[in-house]
């Protein structure tokens, strides 16, 4: 489980990071993030019901997601808001899949310390 001062909960925020966020986008996924004046990383996650119209496969992918990121916190930059977006296709890909596509997105978007 991803940490609560990790997580983007408020409306608002989520707003504030589609708004000003910048856009980054790999496969079946798309990666919004914009710089908070924290000294913590905040991300939330969104799968909608053209994924799949079953909550318990969102809820798989959201976990799987939640997983992936939990993994990388500690090598991912302090001081940002991302928002990690599914597209159709992501609820057929297996964890392996869904992982090496999370860590492509995030070293595009520079979100790794050693980049």
């Amino acid at each position: 489980m991803l940490p609560k001062n990790n997580r983007l909960k408020k409306t608002a925020e989520i707003k504030k990071v589609f708004k000003d966020g910048r856009f980054f986008k790999e496969s079946f996924l798309i990666l919004k993030t914009t710089k908070n004046k924290l000294d913590k990383s905040r991300f939330g996650f969104i799968v909608s019901q053209k994924i799949s119209r079953k909550a318990v496969i969102r809820n798989k992918i959201k976990r799987r997601l939640r997983a992936i990121v939990m993994k990388n916190l500690k090598t991912v930059k302090t001081g940002t808001d991302n928002l990690v977006i599914t597209l159709p296709g992501i609820e057929k890909k297996d964890f392996s899949n869904t992982e090496q596509t999370v860590n492509n997105l995030f070293k595009k978007a520079k979100l790794f310390s050693n980049d």
